[in-house]
C-alpha cells in the first residue's frame, strides 16, 4: 500500500476502518522528517496490509495537539483503535520492521483489558 496523507476529516474513518495504522507526524521544514520519509515509504511497500499515513503537523495542528506531538518526526502505531506504540525521532528500517512485527503479535484483548483496568 502507498503512503496516504491524512487530514483531520479523514482521521476517525481511517482509524476505524483499518486494523493497523502507522502515523508519521512530520513537517516540510524538518530535516529528520525528510530523512525518515524513504524509510516510511519502504515500510509501506513491505507491509501492504497496514495503512501508513503522514500527518503534516503544520496543516493539521489539531491532530498534532490530540497526540501531544512535541517533536517531529514522531511515529504512532494504532491497532484496533488503540495507540500501542510511539517514538519521537528517526526510526531505522530494522527498528520500524521490528515494531510492526511486535504490534502484529499483540494480544489486543489483553491490551484492552489492561486499559480498562488502569483507567478505572
Amino acid at each position: 500500500m502507498s503512503v496516504v496523507h491524512l487530514s483531520a476529516d479523514q482521521f476517525a474513518d481511517t482509524i476505524a476502518d483499518n486494523d493497523t495504522v502507522v502515523l508519521d507526524f512530520w513537517a516540510e521544514w524538518c530535516g529528520p522528517c525528510r530523512a525518515f520519509a524513504p524509510i516510511f515509504e519502504a515500510a509501506a511497500a513491505a507491509h501492504p496490509d497496514v495503512v501508513f499515513a503522514k500527518v503534516d503537523t503544520e496543516a493539521e495542528p489539531e491532530l498534532a495537539a490530540a497526540f501531544q506531538i512535541r517533536s517531529i518526526p514522531t511515529v504512532v502505531v494504532v491497532r484496533d483503535s488503540i495507540a500501542v506504540f510511539r517514538h519521537s525521532g528517526v526510526l531505522p528500517k530494522d527498528a520500524l520492521d521490528d515494531v510492526l512485527e511486535q504490534v502484529s503479535a499483540l494480544d489486543m484483548e489483553a491490551v484492552g483489558a489492561e486499559l480498562a483496568r488502569t483507567s478505572s
